[in-house]
């Protein structure tokens, strides 16, 4: 059974009107943070670190305000530096390349109708995982300097520790017929949340991957 025509019967509810309040709040935090940046001026060194923290509200919502304010904009000249920066930080670039190709793999993937033993579970999993390394390797290449072949093998690894959680909570869903319609809100709620669980399996293996860095030191 696809998973754009599975209905989650079973799901109460209360949980539309909280998708509806999360998604609009997760909305507005991003639109908050993109205005911070690209009107008032508190640029980044890169714009995929501009976007990084952009896309850290559609799931994070208003939470990714309080994290962007501490850790994230921009300081101005004088301003005391920040104390260091916690996993779940560097954890967001992951979490963004994963929000970013969900809402570009499950459209496409509903649209291909490709499907691997009667469902389009395993193809969207595997596009979103796709779709992901890449967009986390191009942030590696650019924000953090790495070469390419080291920027694919971050990312890769990354994504692999982050489908822990996110692609475990797909499968949790879809077999306990949970999993709503790609069209309806509680659809995209419930990948909010398992955004919020990759972080949670990634955390580890990004925290081995800030221990080394992505750009060795070139000599004088």
């Amino acid at each position: 059974m696809d998973m754009n025509t599975t209905m989650g019967a079973a799901l109460p509810d209360w949980l539309t009107p909280l998708a509806w309040t999360y998604g609009l709040l997760a909305l507005l935090s991003a639109a908050m943070i993109a205005t911070d940046v690209w009107a008032r001026g508190h640029r980044h060194r890169t714009v995929t670190a501009e976007i990084t923290w952009v896309g850290a509200a559609l799931f994070l919502g208003p939470a990714a305000l309080v994290l962007y304010r501490r850790y994230g904009r921009k300081p101005h000249p004088g301003a005391r530096p920040t104390d260091a920066r916690p996993v779940v930080v560097d954890s967001l670039p992951g979490g963004t390349a994963s929000a970013l190709a969900h809402l570009v793999g499950v459209p496409l993937v509903i649209a291909s109708g490709l499907t691997i033993a009667g469902t389009d579970l395993w193809v969207m999993i595997a596009v979103i995982a796709v779709v992901a390394i890449a967009l986390l390797a191009v942030h590696e290449r650019t924000t953090d300097g790495a070469t390419t072949l080291t920027a694919v093998a971050r990312a890769t690894l990354t994504v692999v520790a982050f489908d822990i959680g996110m692609g475990g909570w797909m499968l949790l869903l879809h077999f306990n017929d949970l999993m709503p319609p790609a069209a309806d809100v509680q659809f995209w709620f419930l990948m909010q949340i398992g955004i919020l669980a990759g972080l949670l399996t990634g955390a580890p293996a990004v925290a081995a991957l800030r221990r080394t860095p992505a750009r060795l030191p070139t000599a004088a």
